[in-house]
């Protein structure tokens, strides 16, 4: 009779000692919180040295600097406007061709590859993650983009109605047209960048499918549901978030694209909406091409625009956190 209360008097006793010392705790939150911080700290430097070098240009050129397509530092007539539209371009050609293609790598992974296989496959991703842009861009220079011309030809010819496919200044339909037109272009540079985003948003969506609920997987499955219909059912609804997430995190990478994409384009500085034609640019191929050649005026310049796709990079991979961190790895499921 007296064996419980005795026992429930010495569980509280038991956790007690279990639980780690108050004073490791404190440090161990203390470490994370300077962590934190510090790299808050280093970003909001990153951000006042950029905006400190480039008050200058911004004075001089002032609310113009976001409309005008022109690039001529020296005489004070300059701006961003083609250069962020090219920059905004390629990072949509690169998310659009990306997203499909890591969706259904990371499904595949996941949810379809033998374990043997599956391992190999995760390995082979990770790879392709950690290869420097400079090889990528060797690659769609000297091997894609030759291959990528007769895909560019086709998408013209027959959608050309739609704006962005189309091309000025060649038909086409003509066997004998020049087929330079369709060199360094932003469908070829976003083509490029996919490939090196796409390997970033698979490894984020396949952590998020992975994590799907084994019992919510095998109520689909016992209320009659085939394995596409489970993965629709509760996979794909479980990992909306992650999704999202990886989606605009290879968004901010896209946008941020340097070398690979310098070494493909052929720089233009109107604003060029066409994606198959010859001529694009971007921002942070702009620095690269003109920083080695900069008087303080042309650098102040360069660093505003540094400062625009600064702050454009942090809105979406902000955006991209706050998405993540509000799903609990994904979005509820239908099952």
């Amino acid at each position: 009779m007296t064996s419980a209360p005795l026992e429930a008097v010495a569980a509280p006793e038991r956790r007690r000692r279990l639980r780690p010392s108050g004073g490791q705790d404190k440090v161990f939150r203390i470490v994370l919180r300077c962590a934190g911080a510090a790299v808050l700290v280093l970003m909001a430097m990153v951000g006042a040295f950029l905006f400190s070098k480039a008050i200058n240009a911004l004075r001089l050129a002032g609310w113009s600097f976001l409309t005008t397509e022109e690039w001529e530092p020296d005489s004070g007539h300059f701006g961003i406007a083609a250069v962020l539209t090219g920059t905004i371009l390629i990072a949509t050609v690169a998310i659009s061709i990306a997203v499909p293609l890591a969706t259904g790598m990371a499904l595949y992974v996941s949810e379809y590859a033998p374990q043997r296989l599956c391992r190999w496959l995760i390995n082979m991703i990770d790879l392709m993650a950690a290869v420097p842009s400079v090889v990528y861009g060797l690659w769609g220079f000297a091997f894609l983009q030759g291959h990528v011309i007769g895909l560019a030809r086709w998408l013209s010819t027959y959608l050309a109605w739609f704006p962005l496919f189309k091309v000025t200044g060649s038909d086409p339909r003509d066997p004998l047209a020049t087929e330079t037109v369709y060199t360094s272009s932003t469908f070829i540079a976003g083509m490029v960048v996919a490939m090196m985003v796409a390997p970033v948003i698979c490894s984020i969506m396949r952590e998020a499918f992975s994590q799907a609920p084994i019992g919510e997987r095998e109520g689909a499955y016992a209320l009659g549901a085939t394995r596409w219909g489970m993965i629709r059912s509760v996979v794909l609804p479980f990992g909306k978030g992650g999704m999202i997430g990886g989606t605009m995190l290879g968004l901010g990478r896209a946008l941020g694209e340097t070398i690979a994409v310098y070494l493909i384009i052929s720089p233009v500085f109107v604003i060029q909406p066409h994606i198959l034609q010859n001529g694009a640019n971007s921002v942070s191929a702009l620095i690269a091409l003109r920083y080695g050649e900069s008087g303080p005026v042309a650098l102040s310049a360069l660093m505003a625009a540094g400062v625009a796709l600064f702050l454009m990079t942090l809105v979406v991979n902000f955006a991209a956190g706050s998405i993540v961190a509000r799903s609990r790895s994904g979005a509820e499921s239908e099952a």
